[in-house]
């Protein structure tokens, strides 16, 4: 079947775990031997244009704007929908799978998709749909209560605030023939906001190509000065809501314990990295405290071979958290978070830890013992390979969604 993927970013350009599980669901379907096609967006007019991006036809719209316009651009960004709409009469495809399009390519583009295409699927990869940014207000980090009041989204967008927002994109996702969340935290916090019919289908990963050679392991190890280290791995976007302080606060407690713990954070030194540093440097632990910079792919390959634990301290509904996937494939433990997706994925006990993020001693109490006991650590490393092999693998991912769009088309 022809299946065209929306999504505002993808890679190479893209470093979340939306546009990398948006890409790797998309290489599953190319190779299961379908035509797919990628409709996303860049910043520069120079870098638009079809392209080629693993074997997949990638078509990038040129588009910029200030985040202070969001809350009304996201709904309807003229200039990409013309280009949205002349590629999907183009293309006709069967499917048109949309995924994160709430900053460029905007809403109204699923009312173009049910035009052009045989069916529609929205997948949420996070809470944007209902929320202006990270849902982590009292009544969730107390409760587990998603549902956001007006006056929540008022107080969170300020002066970006559009009283018709969330109700203009209800509308649009009316649009979709099928809605799916990517775990079941989101697909509740999904309902609790008024967004129906929303089913539920994981990430996935390719554990077979995430593997990484023994000299690019060593070669990583020597350029970051890892050698007789305690290696803790922070990965991802980098911001307060992803715990970065609570990180640094709990690497305080296990130095008292393992001195030679050293937490990598494998990301871009930008501002909040900056913050992290200050942070450090206040409590003492600066010189455990390293960060990675720009990596590429295969050194963060390298970054996970070398660690001793990930950590995952999210203070908000943190949807999925494709670290956790990709630690488990990696055969280390997580000590992950007890908010949004983690609980579903890492198994307490068995493949990491769950904690409250919120309490640093919590996280430095379960880090400490694996890090003391390294048979645990392997032991734990190991069933989570398992469970990304039996919960998580892509190929059934892929065919999981592939039964989905079947039934769609079906019907018509």
């Amino acid at each position: 079947m022809k299946i065209v993927f929306l999504s505002d970013d993808f890679p190479p350009a893209s470093f979340g775990g939306a546009g990398i599980s948006t890409c790797e669901l998309a290489l599953g379907m190319n190779h299961a031997g379908h035509d797919v096609s990628i409709i996303t967006t860049c910043r520069k007019q120079s870098e638009a244009g079809e392209s080629e991006y693993q074997c997949l036809k990638v078509f990038k719209i040129a588009s910029d704007y200030s985040g202070r316009w969001r809350a009304w651009v996201s709904l309807y960004n003229r200039p990409v929908v013309r280009k949205v709409e002349e590629l999907l009469q183009k293309i006709r495809p069967d499917v048109v799978h949309a995924n994160n399009i709430h900053f460029y390519i905007s809403y109204h583009c699923l009312k173009l998709a049910k035009r052009y295409a045989k069916t529609v699927v929205w997948t949420a990869r996070d809470a944007m749909a209902f929320s202006y940014g990270k849902l982590d207000t009292q009544n969730y980090l107390e409760h587990l209560d998603a549902h956001l009041s007006w006056y929540n989204n008022l107080k969170q967008a300020g002066k970006r605030y559009n009283p018709f927002r969330n109700f203009c994109i209800r509308r649009y996702l009316g649009y979709a023939d099928r809605t799916f969340a990517i775990s079941k935290s989101l697909q509740e916090a999904l309902l609790q906001n008024g967004i129906k019919n929303v089913g539920m289908i994981y990430n996935g990963i390719d554990a077979r190509g995430w593997q990484v050679n023994k000299d690019t392991v060593t070669r990583f190890r020597a350029k970051h000065g890892l050698e007789n280290k305690k290696v803790l791995l922070f990965s991802g976007r980098l911001s307060s809501s992803k715990g970065g302080a609570s990180a640094v606060e709990a690497l305080k407690l296990i130095i008292k314990e393992v001195p030679n713990t050293v937490l990598l954070v494998a990301g871009t030194i930008d501002e909040y990295a900056r913050a992290m540093q200050n942070f450090a440097r206040g409590l003492g632990v600066e010189k455990n405290l390293q960060f990675t910079d720009w990596i590429v792919e295969e050194d963060i390959r390298a970054a996970y071979a070398i660690s001793n634990v990930v950590l995952m301290p999210s203070i908000y509904l943190d949807a999925f958290g494709r670290v956790n996937i990709e630690a488990m494939t990696s055969r280390k433990p997580v000590v992950g978070t007890c908010y949004g997706g983690t609980p579903e994925i890492v198994e307490n006990g068995v493949t990491g830890y769950i904690v409250d993020p919120r309490h640093t001693e919590e996280i430095a109490e379960k880090t400490l013992e694996l890090l003391k006991d390294p048979q645990k650590a392997e032991r734990f490393g190991q069933a989570g390979y398992e469970r990304v092999k039996n919960l998580f693998d892509i190929d059934k991912i892929v065919v999981q969604t592939l039964s989905h769009y079947s039934a769609l088309l079906n019907k018509h």
